[in-house]
């Protein structure tokens, strides 16, 4: 499947548009995400209708909150994401290259077909970054919108706006990983920058979606409660106080397992900041 997003190059290569990396690929490369590929001057999406992972999920455990609660939806993944996160919970799919997953093949029209079998309102795009994987999140959402299904976005939001306003039509109900509020934090731990996550908030919302945050809090990483309430004070002023914010425990994964998990207290401190600052629905997960 030919990707969208993506230029060619004077000298054969092709750099992709997708997000904020902007990856260079000589013949046969992969991006950085790993599911982005050269192919004869061609880029190509190697998961596209290949998904490794299907599960029948309540909305709340995206998390969604506010959107539809007490209903279901049908998650969906393929391989690939384009950060590098330290404490990735789902590494063996998400920092794997496609031929090392196994995988299913189901085309848009099947996914949509399964949803609608199994009298499952919504399909939620999740578990690693279905942004990497952006024309078979928008080629099954159109179809899905079609037959009255919901379309539900799990993602770390990086990437670059043309792509997202493009797709925002498309979603429902969307959560977005702010994973901290410093762009140093982002580059350490993840591998990425910050104010592109935060473009990506602001788009959304814009376009009228259904928005949810969480924020991992990991000990000693962002967990700074200065740092909490800047991010509180950039969301109210934004207008995305009515957005539920989810505050999330961290449990020792991945590339940082010598760490360990987040005392209760310090979620509680930070409910409390958030709600200090105007943010009207805080939550806590994990706990």
């Amino acid at each position: 499947m030919e990707c969208r997003y993506y230029q060619k190059q004077e000298d054969g290569r092709l750099k992709c548009l997708l997000c904020p990396h902007g990856c260079t690929m000589g013949e046969g490369q992969h991006g950085l995400c790993g599911s982005r590929r050269n192919d004869g001057g061609v880029m190509v999406s190697d998961v596209y209708g290949k998904p490794c992972a299907l599960a029948d999920d309540p909305i709340e455990k995206k998390p969604i909150y506010g959107f539809h609660p007490d209903t279901r939806c049908l998650s969906l993944a393929c391989t690939g994401c384009n950060f590098r996160c330290l404490n990735c919970q789902n590494h063996d799919i998400s920092q794997a290259l496609p031929a090392e997953v196994p995988h299913y093949t189901l085309s848009p029209k099947q996914v949509v077909k399964l949803a609608l079998k199994h009298r499952i309102p919504g399909i939620a795009y999740t578990y690693t970054e279905p942004l990497t994987w952006i024309e078979y999140v928008a080629d099954i959402a159109t179809l899905a919108h079609e037959r009255g299904l919901w379309n539900i976005l799990v993602s770390a939001g990086y990437v670059n706006q043309e792509p997202l306003r493009e797709l925002a039509p498309l979603i429902d109900a969307a959560n977005i990983d702010l994973k901290s509020f410093s762009d140093d934090i982002y580059r350490r731990v993840s591998g990425g920058s910050l104010q592109p996550v935060l473009d990506t908030l602001i788009t959304l919302h814009e376009a009228g979606t259904h928005l949810e945050i969480t924020n991992l809090l990991i000990p000693e990483v962002n967990d700074d409660m200065d740092m909490i309430r800047q991010m509180c004070r950039w969301l109210v002023k934004h207008d995305m106080q009515d957005c539920p914010l989810h505050f999330s425990r961290f449990f020792p994964r991945y590339k940082m397992s010598n760490s360990y998990p987040t005392p209760k207290n310090t979620l509680i401190k930070a409910r409390d900041i958030a709600i200090e600052e105007g943010i009207k629905r805080v939550y806590l997960g994990n706990v």
